[in-house]
């Protein structure tokens, strides 16, 4: 949906940065990039975490002496992507007995829960990996070790006051972590902890008798992963997706990564990080959102095209079954909100919002599409369980404004109002009783008036020159990449004459735009915005966009993806 928008240019800075297309140079100046990147795996931040000692030296004992380790992931698709990270490369490694267990959204609840311990089934594993959560499971981490298993947890979620009593714990948000990225993903902690388990097996001598694997041809599992869960792609991030993208482009991908891109309608050789976001990782959430993540960790670890092609086409199922779920949910949703604005006098600060008919793997893109339409915080809450008295909430938070903090200070001020909680910056999850809902809202309310965030201003690069409108920059701009969370891709934004405009597709409307300053028309396509074609259009019409290639039975030509309107710049 395309939506009016206040517009502020990010200055340009004056960095020469040679051998770069000028657009491009200017793109990255303008992110305070000071040198052309540097995307190489030596360039990768070293193994250094503090915890990948002892994680390597348990896991290096247990493949040694040919014990059991099982990896427990997440039910998302970070946590899918570093569980079948780590099988693969437990098993590359030489480890023999490796098995692996995903929790259950709605029986299990996030992390390593003790009802997950309790149905590990003998015999019990020696070793449990946890990937992508474990560092709030206290109990559960005490459970498996009363069990009698040595514990390594490997997660990236900021850690709360008290840390469980694992063996090992592999963090870069731990308290007095120095590693160089606090960014990775759940899926970039294993691949930096599959490094450090090979050097330690390396060091004994593991190697001598069998072949020592290259990590490196799992990066398209650690780029998946890193971008669907939307972790900042701070410059290490950007390296590990950059060096999967281009293993994916050359067709050296896993079956299943390659089977969920295809099944999307993407072309493998010109993948980039949005088909991750976009295509690729939401088919792979669906299955965690509506049923469990197994279907999608058993095609990520699929060894067949054949195999692969069929669990993709499951969760491609999954998916559309999920988009009908969420159309009702946002449709009752977005009426609850005009009900809302009609009884409020003054401004809306932020809203909960509830029904019990509701889907809870489903609440956090209701959420999502609220609070981007908005640019509000917004909870949206779902039964956990049908007849239950419990809730499951999760938050979408703009830019300004810390989700998880809120929680905290919401837990500070009344203890015991909320259950469990956990999260980011941007996103988090929340339980609490019904009949504390209405408390909840209070409290929330009460916090957010402390807090100051102001409307949406959308950052652009600027304005591009009518000459600068064509395919030799498009495509040094696709090649740039890649782009992501705090390392927003390029968006432009110009003044143009509408000559034609039409409806294709589902309702996405295709123009015909010139630049107001002259030159030759392009093509634009602006997705969900069929409605504006009944509109009045100024003219000329301002408008954010960004510059792509449209390729089209053997032709390849320039076109703009229309992102906003433009209601005022500064």
């Amino acid at each position: 949906m395309i939506r009016s928008v206040a517009i502020r240019r990010r200055p340009a800075n004056a960095v020469a940065l040679p051998g770069l297309h000028p657009v491009v140079a200017r793109v990255l100046a303008a992110r305070g990039q000071t040198v052309a990147p540097d995307y190489s795996l030596k360039s990768l931040l070293p193994p250094s975490l503090s915890g990948l000692a002892s994680a390597a030296d348990i896991l290096a004992g247990a493949i040694m002496r040919g014990e059991s380790i099982l990896v427990v992931g997440d039910f998302d698709a970070d946590g899918a992507t570093g569980t079948a990270l780590a099988v693969r490369a437990l098993t590359s490694l030489g480890a023999r007995r490796v098995r692996w267990l995903v929790p259950d959204r709605f029986r299990h609840g996030y992390g390593l829960s003790t009802a997950l311990v309790a149905e590990i089934e003998p015999p019990v594993p020696e070793v449990l990996l946890t990937v992508d959560q474990g560092v709030s499971s206290i109990a559960g981490v005490d459970a498996a070790r009363a069990r009698g298993m040595q514990v390594v947890v490997t997660d990236h979620h900021l850690p709360g006051p008290e840390l469980p009593a694992a063996e090992a714990i592999v963090n870069p948000n731990l308290v007095g972590e120095n590693f160089g990225s606090t960014a990775l993903a759940g899926v970039g902690v294993m691949f930096y902890t599959a490094l450090a388990l090979r050097a330690r097996l390396r060091e004994l001598g593991w190697f001598q008798r069998r072949p020592e694997p290259r990590l490196d041809q799992w990066l398209d599992l650690v780029a998946l992963g890193t971008v669907a869960d939307l972790v900042p792609l701070d410059e290490n991030n950007r390296r590990l997706v950059y060096q999967g993208l281009a293993r994916m482009r050359a067709g050296r991908c896993s079956h299943g990564v390659r089977a969920l891109l295809e099944i999307a309608g993407r072309n493998l050789s010109y993948i980039q990080a949005a088909d991750l976001g976009f295509a690729a990782g939401p088919r792979l959430n669906a299955a965690g959102r509506l049923e469990d993540m197994s279907v999608g960790i058993r095609c990520l670890l699929a060894d067949s095209e054949r195999t692969a092609r069929a669990l993709a086409t499951e969760l491609d199922q999954l998916n559309a079954q999920r988009r009908a779920i969420q159309a009702d949910m946002q449709k009752n949703a977005e009426s609850q909100v005009e009900a809302l604005m009609a009884e409020v006098d003054g401004e809306v600060r932020g809203l909960c919002v509830f029904h019990p008919g509701w889907h809870q793997g489903v609440v956090g893109l209701v959420a999502g599409r609220l609070m981007e339409r908005l640019q509000r915080p917004v909870i949206a809450f779902a039964p956990a369980e049908a007849g239950g008295d419990e809730l499951k909430g999760s938050g979408r938070s703009p830019a300004g404004l810390h989700m998880r903090d809120l929680l905290v200070e919401i837990d500070t001020a009344r203890p015991g109002l909320i259950d469990r909680f956990g999260g980011h910056a941007r996103a988090a999850g929340l339980s609490l009783r019904s009949d504390r809902l209405d408390a909840f809202r209070s409290g929330f309310d009460s916090c957010l008036a402390r807090h100051e965030f102001g409307s949406e201003r959308v950052e652009t690069d600027g304005p591009l020159k009518p000459e600068e409108l064509n395919v030799l920059t498009a495509e040094a701009l696709e090649k740039s990449g890649p782009w992501g969370q705090s390392w927003p891709e390029p968006l432009f934004d110009g003044r143009f004459k509408v000559q034609e405009r039409r409806i294709v597709g589902e309702a996405h409307l295709k123009l015909r735009l010139q630049p107001e300053a002259g030159g030759p028309a392009l093509d634009a396509i602006a997705f969900r915005a069929g409605r504006l074609l009944r509109d009045e259009l100024p003219d000329p019409l301002h408008v954010t966009y960004r510059l792509e290639l449209n390729r089209w039975q053997g032709r390849v030509t320039p076109q703009l993806n229309i992102q906003h309107l433009v209601s005022e710049s500064v």
